[in-house]
């Protein structure tokens, strides 16, 4: 499982798998997520602006995503 950190309150969906390379592009993102392969604390989530918090776990392309504040 991979840390994200980050700094603010939360994070967008498709903002995170740009910061942690599961995606390359904004638009590559947005296929992900809207294509239904992207999960989010274990269901599937087809919203690319879904705000993701410390402490939710986001699965895409087979790899798991912990999020967490950096300065914690």
């Amino acid at each position: 499982m991979n840390v994200i950190e980050i700094t603010t309150e939360y994070i967008k969906l498709q903002d995170l798998l740009k910061l942690a390379a599961a995606a390359s592009t904004g638009g590559e993102a947005k296929l992900m997520v809207q294509g239904g392969e992207v999960q989010v604390n274990g269901a599937v989530c087809t919203q690319r602006g879904k705000k993701i918090r410390p402490g939710d776990d986001v699965l895409a392309g087979g790899v798991h995503y912990a999020v967490s504040y950096a300065d914690r």
